[in-house]
């Protein structure tokens, strides 16, 4: 490129190259302001997309904003093939069994807890809970496009040990295959585990899965999770996550997508859940129950024995359209390995299973929803650990609890480097 001047006699050669350093500073400024520009409009145009027009707005203590938004104005209806859709607003079908499970829950269940921002307030009927999705929450991750979505595809666990150790990803669970399901459940130890890296995060969940490990994986997952990335703070969260091609291109956690129908007024997907548990204190857990209604096909999520939340339709998927062929239950941690060494961020309670109750964190009654909408113990548990001198999982089960296992681990230690 040759501007006006640049080429002059050398009389003027120095008033010249002044000249022309300005003018390429002035363009590279302003490729630079033009990059910034599309960038804040870019992040403007998605916010407006997530945060819908609230009938009523909650300030939560946390400092979380949770909008009551109309159920027919939600996320879910941006996406094209539910343009037309009419909202069902209760499962055709529970899981047989459910019931008499919440009575023996009720005899036996630890602290129930619930979420903060209820202390200020709640939504309307005919509205759902939405947290609002600020500037900086955008602005944390990589790009616009990659908001809402985990940034590294997870192999699932219980795959080839070797891919999940380099996806930067470790887990502790319990899982099962070799059959169809048709949902899973199960009663989670809450807990607010330290993270070291504001990249990492610690979670602990159910997949339910189908599919092959590849490209097209399948996977419904809900649980709570702390996620300096995601929520800009600490804080135990509730959340789910769902993609249809193995985390590449679909799929997002919460509400932070179009896909997932909520129908509940009371909940908010990745609000801070409160009280959690401490240390030789009291014990707090959350049941989460994910099922395929046998007649719509559509899966379905129940929060606690009260709260069903909604569900994703089935159309959103391939292999999971029919059944799923995997369930898991567990810890996940992503270890970036700061300084070349293993992380230190604590998965559950940040204590090995072996310490038992009220120091390890734990899953308890866990079970799955057979063909015949059952709900039933998993037969021939298996578990699986990348290393377990970093984080453990021990299984046992007993009348009260049912099946169960506890979880979990520091992280670094003299025996993890």
């Amino acid at each position: 490129m040759e501007f006006a001047g640049c080429s002059r006699g050398s009389s003027g050669r120095a008033l010249a190259l002044a000249l022309c350093l300005l003018a390429l500073i002035s363009l590279s400024c302003a490729a630079r302001l033009s990059a910034s520009s599309r960038q804040n409009l870019d992040v403007q145009k998605h916010l407006n997309r997530l945060n819908k027009p609230a009938v009523k707005s909650i300030k939560s203590p946390d400092g979380d904003i949770i909008d009551c938004v109309r159920i027919s104005q939600q996320p879910a209806f941006d996406h094209p093939y539910l343009k037309d859709h009419k909202i069902q607003m209760r499962p055709s079908y529970h899981p047989e069994g459910l019931f008499a499970e919440n009575k023996v829950a009720e005899k036996t269940k630890e602290k129930a807890n619930t979420q903060l921002w209820h202390v200020n307030g709640r939504c309307p009927e005919d509205t759902i809970p939405v947290r609002r999705t600020k500037e900086d929450d955008i602005l944390r991750a990589s790009s616009v496009k990659h908001y809402g979505r985990k940034k590294q595809r997870t192999i699932p666990k219980s795959a080839d040990p070797d891919l999940a150790n380099e996806s930067g990803h470790q887990h502790a669970i319990a899982y099962v295959n070799g059959d169809k399901y048709f949902g899973a459940k199960a009663t989670i130890n809450v807990w607010e585990p330290k993270i070291q890296q504001p990249n990492e995060f610690s979670l602990s969940q159910l997949w339910v899965l189908g599919g092959s490990f590849g490209e097209d994986l399948n996977s419904i997952e809900a649980g709570w999770q702390v996620s300096p990335d995601l929520y800009g703070d600490n804080n135990t969260r509730l959340f789910t996550y769902w993609t249809s091609d193995a985390y590449q291109a679909t799929g997002c956690y919460n509400l932070l997508c179009s896909g997932f129908i909520q129908i509940n007024s009371e909940i908010a997907m990745g609000a801070s859940i409160s009280p959690v548990s401490g240390l030789r204190g009291s014990q707090y857990d959350i049941s989460i129950l994910v099922w395929k209604d046998p007649k719509e096909g559509h899966w379905w999520m129940q929060f606690g024995n009260d709260y069903v939340l909604g569900y994703w339709p089935s159309f959103l998927f391939s292999y999971l359209a029919d059944s799923a062929s995997m369930i898991e239950w567990g810890g996940e941690v992503v270890n970036s390995q700061p300084d070349g060494q293993h992380t230190s961020t604590q998965m559950g309670s940040g204590r090995f299973p072996e310490e038992g109750f009220g120091k390890a964190s734990y899953f308890r009654n866990i079970q799955v929803v057979d063909s015949s909408n059952n709900l039933k113990v998993p037969k021939g548990l298996g578990t699986f650990t990348e290393q377990s001198n970093c984080y453990d999982v021990q299984t046992g089960s007993n009348g009260d609890w049912g099946h169960y296992f506890y979880y979990g681990g520091p992280g670094k230690n003299p025996n993890c480097q």
